[in-house]
This record gives C-alpha cells, sequence and structure tokens, in this order.
C-alpha cells in the first residue's frame, strides 16, 4: 500500500472524527485524518462547547464567590470583562488539543491538514492538488451556526454562537434570537452577568423535546432571574446602528439592546467536500442523510457528528464515528446500536434527562408512575445552598422499569449517568427498586434517587 493509501479515511478532527479514527486504528485499519484548519480538535475544541463551558464556569464561579457573606462583608465588588472571564479557556483549550495529538500519534494516525475534497468514491485531493485513496471514508466536518441573509454579521454588534465568543466587553444588554439548547445557555449566562436579556422563541416553548415539568422549570427559572422570554415570534430584520440593534418581528414588535446574538439554528459544513462528485446531496441545512449504521447513499462512505444533524451533541458524535468505524471494519458481532443519548444543556442551573417523557409515554398509552425529589430536601444542596431543581424518575406500573429520568439542578449532567446506568441493565434489574434498596453516601446530590423512588413507589396502590 502507498503513503497516500490507506484503508480508511476520516475527514475532520472534532470528536465525531476523533471516535471514528481512534475506533478504526484499534481495529487494525490503516487510518488518515484530514484537517482544514491548523489545529485538530474542529469547533467543539476551539470555538464551540470548550470555550463555551469554560465560560460559564467562569461566570458561575464569580457569581458564587460574589454572593458568599465573607466576600460581600470585605466590600469585594468585582467587575472582571468577559476577556477576563474567559481567559481560562485558553489554558485548557491548549490542554485538550495537546491530548488530541498525543492520542493520533499513540495509534499511529497521521493528522494532514488540508481541505478535502472527493474526486471519486475512492479519492479524495487536498488544497495542493496531493490525492489520496482509502477503501472506506468517514465525514465528520462539523456545524457552524446557520447565518441568514437579512443579518449583517459584518456589524460590530451582531454576533452567532462562534463569534459571541470574541465579546471583549459586558454590554448592558443583549437580544437573543432563538431559543434552542445554545440560545437557552447564553441566556443564562448572561443574565448571571448581571445583563438584560430579552430571549426570542420560535416556538412555544422553550425546549418542547424535554419533559413538560423540566419545560416549565426552566422558563419560571430564567423568567425569575429576569430574563425576558418571548414566544412564537419570527424574525423579520435585524438592524445594527453605532449604539445598538434593533429586531424587527413580525409580530411588528422592535426590540432594541446593546448587542445581538443569532443562535437560531446551524448548518453542516459540506462546502469544499465536492460531493457531487460522488452524487451526494445535503439538505437545506447542508446535513447529509444516513441510515442506522451512519452509512450514506454512497456504500463506503460514512457520516457522523453534527453533518447528519439530530441530536448534534459531542458525546453522541464520539460514539457515532466509533460505531461507524465497528461497521466498517466488520464487527458485526459487538456492533454499537447508539440509543438513549442523554441531553446535557448547561444552563444555570444545568438540565439532563434519558429515556422518555411523560408527553411520549402518554401518547403510547403507557401505564407509568412518577417519583421526585425535590432538591430544596437534600441535605447536601442545603449544604452547598444549589436548592433549586428537581430530580424526576419515570417507571412503568407494572413492571418497575425506569423508563425516563429528567433532572433540572446543579450537576445534572453527572447526576443523570446513575440512571443511565440502571436503565441499560436487563430485566428484572432495570427496576425501579434498585433506588429503594440501594445505600447512597449521605449527604450527597446522588441519594436524590432514593427518594424518588420512594416518592414514586408511594403512589402505587
Amino acid at each position: 500500500m502507498s503513503s497516500n493509501s490507506f484503508d480508511v479515511i476520516v475527514i475532520g478532527t472534532g470528536p465525531g472524527g476523533e471516535g471514528a479514527a481512534m475506533q478504526a486504528s484499534k481495529e487494525g485499519k490503516r487510518v488518515a485524518v484530514f484537517e482544514k484548519y491548523s489545529r485538530i480538535g474542529g469547533g467543539c475544541t476551539h470555538w464551540g462547547t470548550i470555550p463555551s463551558k469554560a465560560l460559564r464556569f467562569s461566570i458561575y464561579a464569580m457569581m458564587e464567590a460574589l454572593q458568599n457573606p465573607v466576600v460581600r462583608e470585605l466590600g469585594v465588588r468585582a467587575q472582571p470583562t468577559l476577556a477576563q472571564l474567559r481567559a481560562s479557556s485558553r489554558s485548557i483549550i491548549a490542554k485538550q488539543e495537546s491530548m488530541r495529538e498525543m492520542f493520533y500519534q499513540r495509534n499511529g494516525v497521521p493528522v494532514i491538514q488540508g481541505t478535502a475534497g472527493f474526486v471519486d468514491a475512492n479519492t479524495i485531493q487536498i488544497d495542493d492538488g496531493t490525492q489520496y485513496k482509502a477503501d472506506h471514508f468517514v465525514i465528520a466536518t462539523g456545524s457552524r451556526p446557520y447565518r441568514p441573509d437579512y443579518a449583517d454579521f459584518d456589524h460590530p454588534r451582531i454576533y452567532d454562537s462562534d463569534t459571541i465568543l470574541t465579546l471583549e466587553e459586558r454590554p448592558q444588554s443583549i437580544t437573543i434570537y432563538g431559543a434552542g439548547v445554545i440560545g437557552c445557555e447564553y441566556a443564562s449566562m448572561m443574565r448571571n452577568l448581571g445583563i438584560k436579556v430579552n430571549l426570542v422563541n420560535t416556538r412555544g416553548d422553550l425546549l418542547e423535546f424535554l419533559d413538560d415539568e423540566i419545560c416549565d422549570a426552566l422558563s419560571y427559572h430564567l423568567r425569575d432571574q429576569g430574563v425576558l422570554i418571548r414566544h412564537d415570534e419570527a424574525c423579520e430584520k435585524v438592524e445594527g446602528s453605532d449604539d445598538g440593534v434593533v429586531l424587527h418581528l413580525k409580530s411588528g414588535k422592535q426590540i432594541k439592546t446593546d448587542i445581538f446574538l443569532w443562535s437560531n439554528g446551524r448548518s453542516g459544513n459540506y462546502e469544499g467536500l465536492n460531493l457531487d462528485n460522488i452524487g451526494l446531496a445535503v439538505n437545506s441545512r447542508g446535513q447529509l442523510q444516513v441510515d442506522e449504521n451512519f452509512q450514506t447513499g454512497v456504500e463506503n462512505i460514512y457520516a457522523v457528528g453534527d453533518i447528519i444533524g439530530y441530536p448534534s451533541l459531542a458525546s453522541a458524535a464520539y460514539m457515532q464515528g466509533r460505531a461507524a468505524a465497528q461497521q466498517i471494519t466488520g464487527c458485526t458481532h459487538r456492533c454499537m446500536r447508539i440509543t438513549d443519548i442523554p441531553t446535557g444543556i448547561y444552563t444555570s442551573p444545568e438540565i439532563s434527562s434519558i429515556g422518555r417523557t411523560e408527553r411520549e409515554l402518554t401518547a403510547d398509552n403507557v401505564p407509568y408512575e412518577v417519583g421526585h425529589s425535590q432538591f430544596k430536601s437534600m441535605a447536601r444542596a442545603q449544604i452547598t445552598g444549589r436548592t433549586v431543581g428537581v430530580l424526576k424518575i419515570l417507571f412503568h406500573r407494572e413492571t418497575l422499569e425506569v423508563l425516563g429520568v429528567h433532572c433540572f439542578g446543579a450537576n445534572a449532567s453527572e447526576i443523570i449517568h446513575i440512571g443511565q446506568a440502571v436503565m441499560k441493565q436487563p430485566a428484572p434489574h432495570n427496576s425501579i427498586e434498585y433506588f429503594v434498596n440501594t445505600t447512597f453516601n449521605y449527604p450527597t446530590m446522588a441519594e436524590a434517587y432514593r427518594v424518588a423512588a420512594l416518592n414514586g413507589m408511594n403512589r402505587l396502590f
């Protein structure tokens, strides 16, 4: 095999590409990864998940510190800039990038810089004209914020979810158009900084894919913090000026704030792939269609991560990459079936869920019951002062099988994995009785599972 020929070529070094490359390499395949940027890790590492979550933590830590009675008694009234709050993310990004470079080196996977486009179904070509061949390909090029024509994103006061991380000074007010996961996360962050927030939602409720009770809790908490939420609105135009941005809505409303954040959807990064050469086409949001094995319409070409759309989570993308690599390498006896992917939404407090919602169970006529644990009654939450939140368990009334777990509160994205582990067990070990009969450390937030389970069991008759 020549130096330009491989068993598997992966395009993109984000979570999906990394998962595919590592798995294929461990299965004994000769793998190469192509990255258009000079640094590996994709949007997740450099301008998405890692920097935004690092900023969120800095804001939360600052807010918690300034609310500490001892700090307040000392008269500390710090007002750090966004640039200062963002400073910690630089070292985190560097560590993540270095770690990932080591992964590729350790597994003997070369990372080749260049924009890769298909010549045919077995050949790609990069910017300098060099061609590379492979038996199989995995497209993991990710996505970027969708940008409509009626907003001037070159204007210094108009941002998308990538460019908002370049904001240096703290504005007095912001309008966020789009109340999906990213919009809600930034609404929460900005409000924690004391910024006036208008959150404009194109739908009737926030994050409608969540359980209704969790949606209601998020709406209540954001409003309680001072976020103004407007539902069922549609943008007509965005008008930037020297002193602010006016959002014109089709309902006739006009909202003026210091800055504007567009967070209404994302588009797949398909440009430069030359998909026409292999007979593939993307949808209106630049996404590729795949089957349950992440195989595209071309037999030897797979796609994973944001380029295929939902659920657009870094965690899911990594596992999709691994699953695609297992299909490529013929590991049919142990190929992964990716089900029950937990959501992790980094509002303040966090939201996380797995499994089915009450709405879904009711629609399917499943006889279920509900167990609740209010964080305000948990000793650990009282100690830490993080008493806003609830853990909710949905289970079958007859079999007691755990059907869904939904959490709103501090560390929800960590807490959810206990429920996930139980749900993944074969019957009868996936029963709510596990939580009733298990000893949890006291005081911990994990104990909320026992409280919720007992609450639910008490509803049975």
